[in-house]
């Protein structure tokens, strides 16, 4: 078998497919995901809101647990990613079981998992102290974990889910839901952290997202039960069977694709300590700047998570030109996209900082100025970080998760990291030196990964 997975049983067959016939392909499976990753973004998005508006402290604390929270579930996140490729390969192939039993495997695997992470993020408030941060706002940090941490659990159970379906080229119901989770989501946290509710403060925000997230994969399961569509495939039957050659088939793929979640989301994570050694000020501006990356992020995200589909269907039946096809469409839209973002950061920072912060509060005048250079310094990384979600992507669909594994740990581990300390300390360019340093980690994987995916796709 090569490194693509296609064999000389299953030559290339080409298709003579215009180009603009697999954009058209590659926008419609994208734009639901797109819209459901904006979606489920939007849920830490309101929760950003929501805290900012309980002040400086709060926003700081809460930026903190949600940074400490989402290294442990975009690891996760990584495991159950592999249902897609995998389910996409088997369709391909024409393979009657492959949905049902890497579904199984999938809630297996994050069941597995997800355990020794809510151990872990329990003593969230030890950990930041040991990281150096101050001890009022480790101690809300870790009031505000330990309600966050319970929204793991329907998470990961709507993404094995929600992969599933977008294999099956299904994801309006994915979406449908997590729209619906957002007046939810809202409406709880006002309810349960403002006077006039229940008035928990920080951990009212908190609770309030754990309660929609499990509403949310309630009504995905109500789906998959009754949907005539899916319910042939009966992918929640037989869940609490062990299935140990699916498993170890997720695991095999999906580990590597955790550990790349992890050391991505690990040098976000430490851009996110290491700024709160500036002080309060310093980690609520980083708050914002990270909030509004975050938010254009989500768009190369869904157009990589639809390549995996694009090029695992192409791997499948064997079809060289389509995954050739498929990962061009879906570079191009990806970097694109992130231009146009880029442009938006550098024209309008002062409005979308207004977004997630009382631009006219006195509490949040120091903050404003170093918001807008952060948010400047955020479209230097646009266009690299959606061209490497991209081509992520496209060498899931091939399942090549290994080398990916090992450039995004020398990209963000050797080049990001050690110059982000350089940068900020060394120079002293303090919280600008750690986005200067995260931002040529970043071009270093995204550059790295396209040159595998053009050798590969070969």
């Amino acid at each position: 078998m090569t490194t693509t997975g296609l064999t000389a049983a299953a030559p290339a067959r080409p298709t003579g497919v215009p180009r603009w016939v697999e954009t058209r392909a590659m926008l419609a499976l994208a734009a639901p995901l797109i819209l459901t990753n904006l979606a489920q973004h939007g849920l830490a998005l309101s929760d950003t809101i929501l805290l900012g508006r309980l002040g400086a402290e709060s926003l700081a604390a809460g930026a903190l647990a949600t940074s400490l929270y989402l290294v442990m579930f975009i690891a996760c996140i990584g495991l159950t990613s592999a249902v897609s490729p995998l389910i996409a390969d088997g369709l391909g192939q024409g393979l009657p079981d492959a949905v049902r039993r890497t579904v199984r495997a999938g809630v297996w695997a994050a069941g597995l998992v997800v355990a020794p992470m809510m151990v872990l993020l329990w003593h969230t408030q030890t950990i930041l102290l040991a990281l150096g941060q101050e001890p009022g706002v480790a101690a809300q940090a870790g009031a505000y974990m330990r309600a966050l941490q319970w929204w793991m659990i329907p998470a990961l159970l709507f993404m094995v889910l929600r992969n599933a379906l977008a294999a099956l080229e299904r994801p309006g119901w994915p979406l449908a839901a997590s729209l619906a989770a957002l007046p939810l989501n809202l409406g709880l946290g006002l309810w349960f952290a403002f006077p006039g509710g229940l008035d928990l403060g920080l951990v009212g925000v908190a609770w309030g997202t754990t309660l929609t997230e499990i509403a949310v994969v309630s009504a995905l399961l109500v789906v998959a039960a009754r949907d005539p569509s899916l319910r042939r495939h009966r992918m929640l039957s037989g869940l609490w069977r062990f299935d140990p050659v699916r498993l170890a088939r997720v695991f095999r793929l999906g580990l590597p694709m955790a550990a790349t979640g992890l050391a991505e989301a690990g040098l976000f994570e430490a851009a996110t300590v290491g700024m709160g050694l500036f002080g309060t000020v310093s980690l609520a501006a980083h708050a914002v700047a990270i909030q509004i990356a975050a938010c254009c992020f989500m768009v190369p995200l869904g157009i990589g998570q639809a390549a995996t589909v694009r090029v695992g269907l192409a791997r499948g039946a064997g079809d060289r030109i389509a995954l050739r096809r498929a990962g061009a469409v879906a570079l191009a839209l990806g970097f694109g996209f992130m231009s146009l973002c880029a442009l938006m950061q550098v024209i309008l920072p002062r409005p979308l900082i207004g977004l997630f912060l009382d631009l006219d509060a006195p509490g949040n005048a120091e903050v404003l100025p170093i918001a807008v250079g952060f948010v400047g310094l955020a479209a230097l990384f646009a266009m690299a970080d959606g061209v490497q979600a991209v081509a992520l992507g496209c060498l899931r669909g091939l399942q090549d998760t290994r080398v990916p594994m090992w450039i995004a740990l020398f990209g963000y581990w050797g080049v990001g990291v050690p110059g982000g300390i350089v940068l900020a300390w060394g120079l002293g360019l303090r919280g600008s030196g750690i986005w200067l340093g995260f931002s040529a980690g970043l071009l270093v994987v995204a550059v790295l990964l396209v040159a595998r995916w053009r050798r590969l796709s070969r």
